[in-house]
């Protein structure tokens, strides 16, 4: 039952990200009209553009953490964080030192060790790390969604 609530948070937040992304489709105007000057709303509304990865990738890493450190997983967690921030250190060396690619290239690699983490994660938990909880996705997942959603949001603002 655990794997079928990570997969209902999967779609829950994923609907909840896409929800979101005209903030960051539309940081520029948003900005502007808040009264930010012209050039800092419009790097900003670019940045943000390549931060719309990072923001969906979110919606799977955090039910994954949740999922594996609820079992006890820790260490899973810790070497696959481990093996992100080696590939986003490296990353962002090569985009700064070597190619001097700027912020727009930082931003990318983050987004590149963002999914290294839910891609390591991913595999972890399908290949077989958690047999008892994981039993393959499932159309349960499926039911009940807007009660799931309405947990989800009540707990969002018991957090606030």
């Amino acid at each position: 039952m655990l794997g079928i609530y990570m997969q209902r948070s999967w779609i829950v937040l994923f609907i909840t990200g896409i929800l979101l992304l005209p903030i960051f489709i539309f940081a520029t105007p948003i900005l502007n009209f808040l009264g930010q000057p012209q050039e800092i709303s419009e790097l900003a509304g670019v940045i943000s553009m390549w931060l719309i990865p990072t923001h969906i990738a979110y919606a799977f890493y955090f039910p994954f953490h949740f999922f594996l450190q609820s079992q006890l997983k820790n260490n899973i967690i810790s070497w696959v964080t481990l093996v992100s921030l080696l590939v986003h250190v490296f990353l962002c060396w090569l985009v700064v030192v070597k190619f001097k690619l700027g912020v727009i290239a930082l931003v990318a690699s983050g987004n590149v060790a963002w999914f290294v983490l839910v891609f390591g994660f991913f595999g972890y938990v399908v290949l077989g790390g958690c047999p008892y909880t994981w039993t393959g996705f499932s159309m349960k997942a499926f039911s009940d969604l807007w009660g799931f959603a309405k947990l989800s949001a009540a707990s969002g603002v018991m957090l606030w």
